[in-house]
């Protein structure tokens, strides 16, 4: 059951799934409408899922679960990656490389490779300053709080 990002308590899941490149208006009304259709219809043994999604910054696509209605099953885990799959051939983009690293710079959102990263760092073309965006939070509440930190402050500090 697709619904609002905003009515899933701050304890729901999320998946991030961060673009190689930003998405046009017309994908992302055309993705938007794909996920609704997706979520919609997503069920874990038989249940609905109250799920969510939303595109932020026109480069990532976050997918929100309430788990504490039903949790997602070993099934509907991988119809997700199924769907996220699908959206990756169709829109000829990369969403589940978790091998690389989107942080800002200045207003723009730069999108690295995880070894481009870490020589970056070396390089001090980015620093513990850098806004990183953490992909591995696990809730809303991290989402909001802890999704773009600086790199001192994320998984990210090790490479300085």
């Amino acid at each position: 059951m697709n619904v609002s990002f905003d009515v899933l308590s701050d304890e729901a899941r999320v998946w991030i799934y961060p673009a190689n490149r930003s998405f046009s208006d017309q994908e992302i009304e055309e993705i938007s409408e794909r996920c609704t259709s997706f979520l919609t219809q997503w069920t874990a043994h038989g249940s609905s899922l109250q799920a969510a999604f939303k595109i932020v910054y026109k480069r990532f696509l976050i997918i929100s679960l309430n788990e504490a209605q039903q949790s997602a099953s070993g099934c509907s885990i991988d119809a997700s990656v199924r769907f996220i799959q699908e959206l990756e051939r169709d829109f000829e983009v990369v969403l589940l490389d978790k091998m690389n690293v989107t942080y800002k710079q200045g207003d723009y959102l730069a999108h690295k490779s995880l070894s481009d990263f870490k020589k970056m760092a070396k390089d001090r073309a980015v620093t513990q300053n850098t806004i990183v965006f953490n992909n591995l939070v696990l809730n809303k509440r991290e989402l909001e709080s802890l999704w773009e930190v600086p790199a001192s402050e994320s998984w990210h500090a090790r490479f300085f």
